[in-house]
């Protein structure tokens, strides 16, 4: 079981700049952004997002937050991803970021709030005036940064994998 807390905003930081290499993933990256969403969803949920199908769902929809322009990365000089987000689930009145991943290197460098600023930058602008996600409770160093970045938490849930 996970608890998950609910995190919600309707505004940008005031203290945090938008990260500026954080910008919409191109269909033609969609290989170098899989093993990222593989490494998170592993990383979130304990199991591969491969299991199975061999991935075939899970890379249908991460196609589909790419050609719906609702993906976003940051990329190093060598084209590696950096950091990573989607806009899941939207409405005209709210949308949920999911997804959020920092490749373990650049881990604690200060890279996931101004790249989560930049991802909230385009929701607000783009989605919806109420932006939402969940994180898992023990995850501080995620609920630290989403908090950096206008985030509060509004509520809890548990989640039950089997």
């Amino acid at each position: 079981m996970y608890k998950r807390q609910l995190m919600v905003t309707d505004s940008l930081p005031s203290g945090i700049a938008p990260d500026p290499y954080v910008r919409r993933v191109r269909k033609d990256e969609m290989e170098t952004l899989m093993p990222a969403c593989v490494a998170m969803f592993t990383e979130e949920v304990g199991v591969s997002p491969l299991a199975g199908d061999g991935g075939l769902l899970y890379q249908a929809r991460v196609a589909e937050l790419v050609g719906s322009g609702r993906a976003f990365a940051r990329f190093d000089a060598d084209g590696k991803v950096v950091f990573k987000a989607e806009i899941g689930a939207a409405t005209d009145r709210a949308c949920q970021i999911q997804g959020v991943w920092v490749a373990p290197e650049y881990r604690g460098t200060g890279v996931a709030a101004p790249g989560m600023a930049a991802v909230l930058r385009y929701a607000l602008a783009d989605v919806a005036p109420v932006v939402s996600l969940y994180v898992n409770d023990f995850n501080t160093a995620a609920r630290r940064a989403y908090t950096r970045v206008g985030f509060q938490e509004v509520g809890a849930f548990m989640s039950v994998l089997f």
